[in-house]
């Protein structure tokens, strides 16, 4: 606080002493004279420390992991402090973030960005474009991610996102269903799922592989979008420059296919079963790192082993199957007034890696890195979590969804007009195709 001008009054005590020659004949001594002296004193400025406000997932593992990290920032940077706070609660994190933009009191940075909403933000202005930092891409080399930053999370030329965690997603198969099967390993082409489908087979009783709902628009992420990336060696599945469906290939429609096969062989369930796998309904189905925990307190019996997403027969053999990334990461808005300062804490956090082990440790969820499997930091985590290592082999060969304001519209059209026709059989996988192109297409054109 800066302090204002003192005024400080001296008391100068003047005596006038009457000199005459006979001390004898000296008067009275005179009063003293009192002699006010102005003079100006400015106080030392002392400067408040620079603030910033910090969002984070409402978890309770990340609401301790992130407590940490503010911690040892706050205490090595008096300079500099964060006020930080989990996502306020609402209907959802994206819709409370919209409403703190609209209403000026958005954070300086937050985490829990998917990629869709990333691209709403960007889209209206409300994101900063982290590479104009100096020192992101030395930030970002040093994390060991350069080449999964460039492909698939930069947008209109720039990279707005730093990505913090990325569950390359994989398949769980359950190891009595396949030995029931005679199968040693995991299937990993649409014809060894079929095989172990009629190895296993009672219809309407037990099936090879079970897809996400048709219902909701994220579970096409986890269903066909993850199908249609291995399939297709993680290529995009749109043109996001000319607003042209891409996955209308030889690959989608591979994907679709199989699908359609499954659902009319009665090799997946067309109904929502509860925990299929460790009651021995289903033999697989995709699953995130977040479920292993769960899992083993709820069913410590259930054995399975993790494999990437199934491929179509002439896939090549020894080639990486590419999958999704449910990825989030951490943004800074433009409304912030202390950018530089943001940055650096952001700078600060990614280029240390024991933030990263730390956050394996706490959450199960790998970091986006593609050195987990060989930096030797990880390597006590990975001893005791193998499961999870499985999962982190698969960051490198996983891609994050197209990074458009429109993903939740895009999706339920794909729901619409060609999942859910597939799941009940009342389109042909080529008609279902073509609808859900038209319509997708015919939609993002409204917005060119």
């Amino acid at each position: 606080m800066f302090g204002k001008k003192a005024r400080i009054t001296l008391l100068v005590v003047v005596s006038v002493l009457m000199v005459v020659p006979l001390l004898a004949a000296c008067g009275p001594t005179p009063e003293p004279e009192v002699v006010e002296v102005e003079k100006e004193v400015t106080a030392v400025p002392v400067s408040e420390p620079t603030t910033i406000t910090f969002w984070t997932a409402p978890n309770p593992s990340q609401e301790a992991y992130w407590k940490d990290v503010v911690d040892d920032w706050n205490a090595s940077h008096p300079d500099i402090q964060i006020d930080w706070t989990v996502i306020p609660a609402g209907a959802s994190s994206e819709e409370v973030l919209l409403t703190a933009i609209a209403t000026g009191t958005a954070p300086d940075i937050s985490t829990n960005i998917f990629s869709g909403f990333a691209a709403q933000l960007i889209s209206a202005g409300a994101a900063v474009p982290l590479d104009e930092f100096p020192g992101f891409w030395d930030a970002v080399e040093g994390r060991q991610m350069r080449n999964i930053l460039e492909k698939g999370w930069g947008y209109e030329g720039h990279q707005y996102i730093m990505p913090l965690y990325n569950n390359a997603m994989q398949y769980w198969w359950g190891k009595d269903m396949l030995e029931a099967a005679g199968m040693s390993e995991p299937p990993r082409t649409y014809s060894e799922v079929i095989a172990l489908c009629e190895a296993i087979g009672e219809p309407g009783a037990t099936w090879a592989i079970q897809y996400p709902s048709y219902k909701n628009w994220w579970d096409r992420w986890f269903g066909y979008l993850t199908l249609y990336y291995a399939a297709s060696g993680g290529a995009p599945y749109l043109d996001l420059d000319t607003g042209e469906v891409l996955f209308d290939n030889e690959y989608g429609q591979a994907v679709l296919n199989f699908m359609d096969e499954t659902f009319r062989t009665a090799c997946a369930p067309t109904d929502d079963l509860s925990d299929p796998m460790p009651l021995g309904y289903v033999a697989g189905k995709v699953k995130g790192p977040w479920s292993i925990n769960s899992t083993a307190e709820k069913y410590p019996d259930f054995e399975y082993v993790v494999g990437p997403p199934p491929v179509p027969d002439d896939f090549p053999e020894g080639e990486p199957v590419y999958t999704f990334a449910d990825t989030k990461g951490m943004i800074m808005f433009t409304q912030s007034e202390v950018q530089p300062e943001a940055w650096e804490f952001i700078k600060w956090y990614f280029d240390d890696v024991q933030h990263d082990v730390d956050w394996l440790e706490a959450t199960n969820m790998p970091p986006v890195r593609e050195d987990l499997i060989t930096n030797p930091a990880f390597e006590a985590y990975w001893e005791g979590n193998p499961v999870v290592k499985d999962y982190a082999a698969g960051v490198p060969y996983s891609v994050p969804p197209a990074l458009i304001p429109v993903t939740i519209e895009v999706q339920r059209i794909m729901g619409t007009e060609m999942i859910e026709p597939i799941w009940f059989g009342t389109k042909s996988p080529e008609e279902a195709m073509a609808d859900a192109v038209k319509a997708i297409e015919a939609y993002l054109a409204l917005g060119q």
